[in-house]
């Protein structure tokens, strides 16, 4: 350790004697995997699987809605079946979202969502290495985590969720650690400010309450626990319980900052039904437990073995807050895919420091202390703007297009739409929930029966939505209750087979993907005369 920390002096004096300019023109570690990831994600088609999910639909039409009424809605205005209070609690991301559609098209969004994830495992990366993970080993691991959260790299908002709780988790733990603890409590006062955005794109906030209660219980523990037998345990406990101080008026002020948004405590109690509602749990897939057989899945494996190997071999002993927030991650990535990129960079953080780093590495040793020197920031903020600059020059360099983020029309109904449009269909348009959303973005303002906002129809309707999907018996009880005339649905479902086999509906569009169903005049007749919700 002694020869270590001679060689690492020695060293620095030769980092330091860079010119200024240079050790912010060469860029770090961090910023290569912050470029190459956003040149990933935005320049291949990595771009398209962001719009994999088709409820950023409705997030941009949300977010233009508000921006051309200059209020937040308080009632639904994209479901035909249902009129009743709609919570959208990330209705700031949709403003920012809305508007970069608006100026840029889909590059727009897919540059944002890019932006955010780059600096989510940039930030891990070079956090872990802060924590004293060895720079290679930080890599393996940051490579890993991003792996393991592709399976949710996808432009929703839940992708703040991940910068705000990696940023509450550096803030937390850096202000914890012995000879930071004073320089950097400031720290802890942006907490509540950054509570005051965080409520407002999206729901993990709930995240910031956990991390802030596991770093209070330590404090408090320390406070309780610490004998006065020496001078150092009389200071190590005036300094514990100023902590608890500090972080019980954080948790105070966060809390009060959590109900500045349009809903008040109302959304905590919406909130609080929908997570706790166990039919919703159990039947929206992001909710239930990872499939180890896919890719990503088997990266968040691999970390979970990783972690228990460190544990195994009885490295550096753990803090009470990093053994509470290593369960916690190991629960959460196990209860739910959709925790899974939380849950990666927590195991990277927090194991990073526990795996031994051989004595023979002195070469990495050297690249890490050179590597801490340099503040190349300008290239992830030259190549943030450089690609906004693209995607608002409709994607093109010169003559090439460089980027071409849309909806993949292998997996949404970007024909059968192209049908609907030209055809002119006034009545409602029913397509499974994971289609809803790209129907409101392609027809807004024309309505839909049902999109992915589970929240907001709640368990009764997706009771017997599900009924009709799963074509168990009396599947048409929902058809006839929402007086539903058009059907778009994919082509290889159960459903599908069905309807083409009963009478009163008939295909009038089809391709590879999917096939538009309408009522016959008769039926058609019919529901129109049927009472609706």
């Amino acid at each position: 350790m002694a020869d270590g920390s001679r060689s690492s002096s020695l060293r620095t004096p030769q980092v330091s004697s860079y010119p200024v300019w240079l050790r912010w023109v060469m860029p770090s570690v961090a910023d290569l995997i912050f470029i190459g990831l956003l040149g990933v994600l935005v320049f291949t088609p990595l771009s398209v699987k962001l719009l994999g999910d088709a409820g950023i639909g409705w997030h941009i039409r949300d977010g233009q809605q508000i921006l051309a009424t200059h209020s937040i809605p308080r009632f639904d205005s994209f479901s035909s079946s249902l009129y009743q209070p709609w919570f959208a609690w990330e209705w700031l991301y949709d403003i920012a979202v809305g508007k970069l559609e608006a100026w840029c098209g889909l590059n727009g969004v897919v540059w944002l969502t890019a932006v955010v994830i780059a600096t989510v495992f940039a930030w891990t990366f070079r956090s872990a290495v802060a924590r004293g993970t060895n720079l290679v080993l930080a890599l393996v691991l940051t490579l890993l985590a991003t792996s393991a959260s592709m399976v949710h790299f996808l432009a929703r908002p839940h992708v703040l969720s991940w910068l705000f709780a990696l940023a509450w988790f550096w803030i937390l733990d850096s202000t914890d650690r012995n000879g930071l603890q004073r320089q950097r409590a400031r720290w802890l006062w942006a907490l509540p400010l950054s509570m005051l955005l965080w409520v407002n794109v999206h729901g993990g906030f709930l995240l910031g309450f956990v991390f802030l209660g596991i770093y209070w219980l330590e404090a408090f523990w320390t406070w309780v626990t610490t004998r006065e037998a020496r001078f150092e345990d009389s200071l190590e406990k005036i300094a514990s319980g100023q902590r608890v101080r500090q972080l019980t008026w954080v948790g105070l002020l966060s809390i009060a900052a959590s109900f500045i948004n349009p809903y008040g405590w109302n959304l905590h109690a919406h909130i609080y039904a929908y997570l706790s509602n166990r039919f919703l749990m159990e039947h929206i897939e992001e909710f239930q437990s990872p499939n180890f057989h896919g890719i990503a899945q088997r990266c968040f494996l691999g970390l979970l073995l990783i972690a228990v190997a460190s544990l195994a071999a009885g490295g550096r002993k753990l803090r009470l807050s990093e053994i509470l927030l290593l369960l916690f991650a190991v629960y959460a990535g196990l209860y739910a895919s959709r925790n899974i990129p939380v849950s990666s960079v927590l195991l990277v953080l927090i194991v990073g420091p526990l795996l031994p780093s051989p004595k023979s590495w002195g070469f990495v040793q050297r690249m890490s202390a050179v590597d801490s020197h340099l503040r190349g920031s300008l290239w992830p903020i030259f190549a943030t703007a450089a690609v906004l600059l693209i995607a608002a020059n409709g994607g093109s360099v010169g003559s090439s297009q460089w980027m071409n983020a849309h909806f993949d029309p292998g997996r949404m109904p970007v024909e059968a739409v192209n049908f609907i449009e030209r055809s002119g269909v006034r009545a409602s348009v029913l397509s499974p929930d994971y289609w809803g959303g790209y129907l409101i973005y392609r027809l807004y303002p024309h309505k839909v029966v049902i999109d992915d906002r589970h929240d907001f129809y709640g368990e009764q309707f997706l009771r017997l939505y599900l009924k009709m999907v799963h074509v168990e018996p009396g599947w048409d009880e929902f058809l006839k209750l929402h007086g539903v005339s058009c059907l778009l649905l994919p082509r290889n479902a159960a459903l599908t087979t069905v309807v083409s086999g009963t009478e009163g509906w008939k295909s009038v569009y089809s391709d590879d993907v999917a096939i538009v169903f309408r009522r016959t005049e008769q039926d058609r007749e019919d529901t129109d005369r049927a009472p609706r919700r």
